[in-house]
This record gives C-alpha cells, structure tokens and sequence, in this order.
C-alpha cells in the first residue's frame, strides 16, 4: 500500500464512502415497505415509471426501488403463511445492496465466492428495466440461465415486470418474446450470435433484440478478459468436398509416429548440426505441431500419387494430411470434444461443457469427424464474425460482477472503460485453504483422493471432486464404484442431468465428481435444495392439485404450501420420498447388496401420479445399481399385492421403464442383467409375454 492509500484509503474504499449514505436511506425504508400489503407493494412498479415519465431519473428514485426489490425478494422468496406474513425469504443484506450499486453505476463489482451476487444483480435489473428499454443479465451457460431466470425471476415477475430467457434450443420467434420482456437472461454466446444474426438479417422483422442498452454480466472476467478476443463466427457451406478427409485419415492411421532428436533452432542450423528423425511423422505437444518426416513424404506422394507433395498445386492435399495428424494425435476424446447421437461436440476448456453449434475451424472438425467415423459437414466459409471485446463494447451502459477482477483492472479501465470496486463480505470468511498435496505417481495420487473421499464420506459430509477432463472424471468413479462409494458424475456428457445433480450436491453423504461445468457461477447448497425435494412432492399430486402450490396461480393455498413445506423439510439430508432407492450391504443374505425403494399405494382409483410413481421406484433403483457398476439387478413385483397396484399394469410399467433404461446409454446400463422375480405360473406367463420370450 502506498502512502496515498494509506492515508486515504484504497479507490474502492473512497468509493464505498460516498455509496454508504445510500445504502444507509435503503435500510430506512424497510418498515415501511414491510407495511405494505402485497397489492401496495406490487403498485410501487406503476409509481416508479410515472415518476420517470414525469421527469425523474433513475439515481432519483433508487433509494425507493432497491429497498422495494429488497422486500419483493423476502416476499418472493419465503413461504406465505395464513395470517399473510412471510417467513424464509431471502432478503438483500447491505453489502448486496452495495454492490448493487456499483453494477448501476455501470461498474464492476468483486464480490468473494458465497456473498450472493446472483441476488445482487436483481436490485440494478429491476431498476433499470423500469426505463422500458429492456435489462440483459449475461451468463456463462444456458445451465446458469434459466436457473436464474426461475429462481430470481420470480422476485421480478412479484413487482409485476416480465422476465424472458435465452437458451441455445429456442428459435427466432421465441428468442423475439424472450428480448421483449423487461429481463432476459441469456449467455454471452447466444447474445452475440443473436446480434450478427439480426445484422444478417433482411427484415426488420427477422431481428430478435431490441437495442443494447444496459447489461449486467455475471463472471465478468471470463467473459470480457478471458474470452475477450475470441471470435464468434456465422459461417455457410463452402461447397468443397469432404471425401478428401477419408482418405487422409485413411493414410493418417498407416504412418507411424516417430522421434526427433531434437529442436530445429537458428543455434543448430549456425553450428551444423543434423537433427534425425524417426517414423514417419514427428509431434510437438507443447505448441500443438505435426510435422511429416522424409519418410512420411515418400508415403503420402505414394498413397495419392504425386510426383512432388511440395508442389503448390498439393496445398489441400498438405493441409488435409496434416489435419488427418493433429486429429488423431493431439485432439482427445472426451477432453477436447465429445461424441453424441453421431455428431462431434467440442468441449469448452475453460467451462467444461459442450458449446452446440461450434466447430473448429480450418477443416479440423472435418478431421476429426473423419477420425470417429460420423458423417463429414462440409467445411464452411465466414459471413459474419465480432469478438466480445468490440460486442459488448456497444452497449450504452455495462456492468459486471465476479470474484477476480481486481488483477485485471487496469485492462478493464484502459478496453471498456470500467473501475473495480471491491465489496466487503457480510461476515468474515470462514472458508479453510489446505496446502497443496504432491505425489509422485498418478496412481499414489488417485489412491490418496479415493482414501480422502471414503474417510469424509464416512462422516457424512457432502463431496465435490474436481477433475479437468472428463476422461479423469470417469476413471475416478470406476475406482469409487469398487469402493461402493454412491455417487454422482458431472460432466459433459451428461449435462442434461445438470440441474439435478447440483441440487443435491449439497445432501449429507453427497459425492459429486465433476469437470469444471462446477465452476463459475454453481451454487451448491449444503443440505441440498429444499427447494428440489418440494418440486419433486408436489409433481407427485394429481395435475389438477398442483395449482394451488404455485403461488403465482390465482387458486394457490398459502396453508396447503406452508403444509407441503413442512413436509419437504422433514425429509432433510436422510429423507426418503416415495419413489426413490437406497442402497444398502447384503449382509447374510445371497446378494452383494439391497436396493430399498418405497412404491406407491394404490387405495383407490389408479391414477398416472401412481404410474409415474411406480416407474420412478424402478427407474431409481436401477441408477443406483448402474452408478455402484452392479452387473446384476433382481426385481420382485414392487407394490403389487398387499399394495393394491394392479399386477398387469405394474408388470407393463416394470418392463417397459426397465426396458428404456437399458437403451438410455446411462453409464453402466449396458453392462447390466435384469432378472423379474415372480409369484407363479400366471405372472411368469404375463412377464414371458410382455418381453416377447
């Protein structure tokens, strides 16, 4: 610290002076918004953009409209009760209210791992979406998205403002509804693509966004430091043909990779030294280079048939050999890219997932289709290309939130004109940082992290485990599954089951291995999401019942939710809905283990909340069976008998859920034997028919 800072304090320090008397008003308001019925708080929406109208501006009327988000947010967010007070809403604490602040003032505020920025962004969106003129809240996936577009959506949608999302699945028409509401939430990919699209477009009509007006962007510096200079490219076919790729991966997988004795340097070409080269082509991993040898030439003039394979007219030939190469010895399967439904996926390196619609340029994509023998796209050509440097540099007014920032400042002043304020946590950080573990073996490493995880585990304490690729990711759930060590994997290949899994990361006796799609911006909450296991009790009622659980419906039942809240809290780390499964030792019996799974009981009319039930029960136990690597399920009839579930139907459900789990490409399904237990001839015979035996 210099001697200036020590006298005055830092930029951010004399900054958040001047915002606390602010802050201090919003606070003083609380009684009185708290007064307020939900009708009254609700109208303040109304009142706010009548005062714009009439001349007000936005920093007049933001004392009143942060601390009218910080009550719609404890509203929103908590459980209504009878007597119609709330109780468990979330509710901004004075540091959010801070940085809230600062993203209005088109800053950058760095708030540490845990202070809620999430919840921080809504004050500043609210705010400004009541211009009219539309508020972008930026991301890093699609995940992140509609996540927040459901869970702070909500604190919105309450003041009566719209909210819309962007996901890469939606086409123009919904992408148009979505940029008309007040707050979208969208990722920095999909906003950037909308917008070269909307300049390609011929038709005003064609156009999905509205202006760039304000946005607020989540992980600011991944998206405007990191990836600053990454291109996002519109691109059309070519025409050029793609059996040329064939055959160079043809030829690729004859020539035998070989050595060099050394590095070609100018010191080596000066003191006359030769450098020998062995096999037919030599790789330089660390800058991502292929090169042919003598040998490798001779070969590839012979395979095609040329005279010289330094000839200019052989320039695609070169190019499309070198190609073939770098696909088969520096692109990596499940690291780099992913297959899926015959199609090449690459997998981003910062973030760990899949980015649909990609495709590495230059022909490689083709390579490596050619490579893992799917169908060859043709190669494509640019119509349109902006970085998210000179993208977001566009809009009128940014801002933007993270834990790192403060190293990059300078960049972020000079590029877009952006300081850094750092805001203080709420409470003093109580987060541990071991020292650093070196082995010096992989497998002493690995044997050490299982070691950890079965010791933690044992206590009960929730696990995430970080890996970088998805290859590592996988062989660390083979080496728990020996362990029998129950867990969840995180990667891209299953990033449908995202959503699912993160909300229960956070469970007593969790162990969730991941990629870095668990990085940036994933909220794991410890107990696990209360939230989840309310979702998946009230999905289990009879449509026609579920409505007066939404508290947005007009028939919601603020004692019937209360109830249903209850109960979501008293199945807590260890609870055990109906149609789940627990794993448990065989102990004497024949079997290695138990799956222990609760049916539904029929004592009426069967109903498909009963189906939907019973499918559920088989479905989970056989998860379970496939994460623990199990290579043999035995089933009896669950809930029939004393239960009342009609056997025919119940067999039908019991074949047909199976039947579709072991063609869903689940890791571990296809290894797995299903054996149906039986009570007699006339079952046995029900079960031959229905498998076609």
């Amino acid at each position: 610290m210099n001697l200036i800072e020590s006298i005055f304090g830092t930029h951010s320090q004399r900054e958040l002076r001047m915002i606390n008397p602010q802050v201090d008003k919003i606070l003083s308001l609380r009684d009185t918004m708290v007064a307020m019925s939900d009708e009254e708080l609700k109208a303040q929406t109304g009142k706010f953009r009548e005062r714009l109208k009439a001349g007000e501006t936005l920093d007049d009327i933001l004392p009143e409209a942060f601390a009218t988000v910080r009550e719609g947010a404890r509203r929103a967010t908590g459980v209504k009760r009878a007597d119609g007070t709330y109780e468990g809403g979330m509710e901004h604490y004075p540091v959010q209210l801070t940085g809230g602040i600062v993203l209005h003032q088109g800053r950058i505020a760095e708030m540490k791992t845990g202070e809620g920025k999430t919840l921080v962004s809504t004050a500043p969106a609210y705010l400004n979406a009541l211009a009219g003129k539309g508020v972008l809240i930026v991301t890093v996936n699609d995940y992140l998205a509609s996540r927040d577009a459901e869970w702070m959506g909500r604190i919105h949608r309450f003041l009566g403002l719209t909210v819309g999302v962007v996901t890469n699945a939606m086409n123009s028409e919904q992408r148009q509804k979505a940029y008309a509401c007040d707050i979208t939430y969208v990722t920095n990919n999909e906003l950037g693509f909308d917008y070269l699209r909307d300049n390609m477009a011929i038709y005003k009509n064609q156009q999905v966004l509205r202006n760039l007006d304000y946005c607020i962007i989540d992980e600011v510096d991944s998206v405007l430091i990191d990836e600053a200079r990454t291109p996002l490219i519109i691109s059309g076919q070519s025409g050029k043909s793609t059996q040329i790729y064939d055959a160079c991966t043809t030829l690729a997988n004859m020539l035998e990779r070989g050595e060099a004795s050394g590095e070609f340097t100018k010191m080596n070409a000066i003191m006359g030294e030769e450098i020998t080269e062995t096999g037919d082509y030599v790789v330089d991993e660390k800058d991502k280079v292929v090169n042919l040898t003598e040998d490798g030439v001779a070969k590839v003039e012979k395979f095609f048939g040329l005279e010289n394979f330094s000839d200019p007219e052989n320039l695609e030939i070169q190019h499309c050999v070198i190609l073939a190469l770098r696909a088969k010895e520096l692109m990596h399967r499940d690291k780099d890219y992913v297959v899926k439904d015959g199609e090449v996926l690459i997998v981003d390196e910062f973030t760990g997932r899949i980015m649909p619609g990609r495709r590495f340029s230059d022909g490689l994509h083709q390579a490596i289709e050619a490579k893992e023998h799917v169908d060859v796209r043709q190669e494509s050509k640019t119509l349109a290309t902006i970085t998210f440097q000179n993208f977001f540099n566009k809009f009128k007014k940014k801002a933007g939130m993270t834990g790192t920032a403060l190293t990059e400042e300078k960049e972020f002043r000079n590029t877009y004109g952006m300081d850094v304020i750092e805001i203080p946590t709420n409470t003093p950080v109580a987060r541990k940082d071991e020292s650093d573990a070196v082995f010096k073996t992989k497998k002493e490493k690995f044997d050490a992290v299982v070691e950890d995880i079965r010791e933690h585990h044992a206590t009960g304490q929730p696990l995430l485990v970080g890996t970088i690729t998805i290859e590592t990711s996988e062989m660390l759930s083979k080496l728990l599954k020996r362990e029998g060590i129950r867990h969840e994997v995180l990667n891209a290949k299953y990033h449908e089951k995202e959503a699912a899994i993160i909300a229960q990361a956070g469970k007593k006796g969790a162990v969730t291995i991941a990629t870095n799609m668990a990085g940036r911006g994933t909220d794991i909450l410890l107990g696990g999401s209360l939230e989840a296991i309310r979702k998946d009790l009230i999905d289990e009622l009879p449509k026609e019942e579920r409505e007066k659980y939404d508290p947005e419906s007009e028939n919601y039942d603020a004692d019937a939710f209360a109830a249903m809240d209850e109960r979501a809290r008293g199945y807590g780390p260890s609870g055990f809905p109906t149609g789940e499964a627990v794993l448990t030792p065989g102990f004497h019996l024949p079997a290695r283990f138990v799956l222990h799974t609760v049916g539904p009981i029929v004592s009426g009319e069967l109903t498909q909340t009963h189906r939907e039930a019973l499918a559920r029960s088989y479905r989970r136990c056989l998860e379970e069976a496939a994460a623990l690597g199990l290579d043999t399920v035995a089933f009896c009839c669950i809930s029939t008998g004393v239960f009342s579930f009609p056997q025919e139907e119940a067999a039908r459900i019991a074949v047909a859920t199976v039947s579709d789990f072991l063609e869903s490409g689940t890791a571990g399904a296809d290894n797995l034997r299903v054996i149906f237990n039986v009570f007699g001839d006339r079952d046995e015979a029900l079960y031959r028919a229905l498998l076609g035996l």
